[in-house]
């Protein structure tokens, strides 16, 4: 039965029996609404439960999705788990995705819209021992060069072919895993890192000839921002055909309002975010999520513009690094320019204002990161 004629069907019901009826049936099977009248939403996020996802659990936490009339259940994800697709096929509402990513899966079919440009730089780092002399990509030549695949990996390759080296035969590529453990045993000479998770990963470790935590000044590290090959990451995707539809506008405004409310609440208050991050099931301890949130709030503010808007630049750059950098491979992410709707500042822009109207700073220009010692392990 279609989704519209089981609609109908429930509103009849309604009309009949309001007084026992708490919500209409999606083609799941699973209410829409709550006893208490919020409209169930479900949030697909990329990865497991962790302070690159904080905003969202503080909005869950401090009520914001709830002042929206919303009740949001956020679904963790993980190796097995391509968010852009959960959203695609209906089993999610909105989710969290990097923009080349999703805009491969948007190019191989899947109806998909970014409708919130939530990260505004890269967190993406190639890191190396201050021994092994790689001050910037070209003197990644020659080197043992890890890389996570996957999709990870186009920012490194068009940093290096940017200066002049071919990623084919310059450097000996290895295929990495998740972890900083062939870097710290020496087999990679510049790994990968996420500014809030791996690299901090290196910062809880002992160095084996101090018997102390390393430190920032024992590794040398390139950042893509800098090189100007950095690709837009994190983003709020919406379901491009429903946004046919007013009342599913109206939920994506409520939506992202509130997440951006809660990601306000994060860049003013780190050490509440960390413990509900915790709380929420973060398989990482305390101070690596209180590093991970605050690495992230430098990754979104300030926000000139507003936390969430789509920057054209950025998001060219972005198209322009995936049509054209080749990885090992010799594969591209995109065939051709993403279609108009790939992206919109509408529902953004309306969420800004609502917020605006509350009195919530939505630019965060006078944001200034925390310090944030961390500890063995990250506990």
């Amino acid at each position: 039965m279609k989704k519209t004629t089981r609609l109908r069907a429930c509103l009849v019901l309604v009309a009949v029996a309001a007084a026992t009826l708490t919500g209409c049936s999606t083609t799941d099977g699973t209410s829409t609404i709550t006893a208490d009248g919020l409209t169930k939403v479900r949030l697909q996020l990329q990865w497991f439960k962790q302070g690159q996802f904080a905003g969202y659990l503080a909005a869950v936490d401090q009520g914001f999705y709830k002042e929206q009339g919303l009740s949001v259940e956020i679904l963790d994800g993980g190796t097995d788990i391509v968010p852009q697709t959960v959203l695609a096929q209906g089993q999610a509402d909105y989710a969290i995705a990097w923009v080349p990513k999703a805009l491969a899966s948007r190019e191989a079919g899947a109806g998909i819209t970014d409708v919130a440009q939530i990260f505004q730089r890269s967190g993406t780092k190639q890191v190396s021992f201050k021994s092994e002399n790689i001050a910037g990509p070209a003197a990644l030549r020659g080197k043992t060069v890890g890389n996570w695949g996957y999709g990870n990996e186009f920012e490194l390759f068009a940093g290096m072919t940017k200066a002049g080296i071919d990623p084919s035969r310059d450097v000996k590529l290895v295929q990495q895993q998740f972890d900083m453990n062939a870097f710290l045993a020496k087999d990679i000479a510049a790994a990968q890192a996420m500014s809030y998770n791996e690299y901090a990963q290196l910062l809880e470790t002992k160095n084996p000839a101090t018997g102390k935590l390393y430190t920032a000044e024992d590794f040398a590290t390139i950042d893509w921002n800098d090189e100007g090959v950095a690709m837009l990451q994190d983003a709020i995707w919406a379901n491009t055909e429903k946004l046919n539809d007013a009342k599913y506008q109206e939920q994506t405004v409520k939506f992202i309002a509130a997440s951006l409310k809660g990601w306000v609440f994060c860049r003013n208050n780190v050490d509440k975010c960390r413990d509900i991050t915790v709380a929420a099931g973060s398989t990482l301890g305390a101070s690596h999520q209180q590093w991970q949130i605050n690495e992230v709030n430098k990754l979104i503010w300030p926000s000139p513009a507003g936390i969430g808007m789509v920057d054209k630049a950025a998001w060219d750059r972005t198209v322009r690094i995936a049509k054209e950098t080749k990885n090992q491979e010799g594969v591209t992410v995109l065939k051709k320019d993403p279609d108009a709707s790939a992206y919109t500042n509408e529902y953004v822009t309306k969420a800004l204002d609502l917020l605006k109207s509350g009195g919530t700073d939505v630019t965060g220009a006078s944001f200034a990161p925390s310090q944030v010692t961390l500890a063995e392990g990250g506990k």
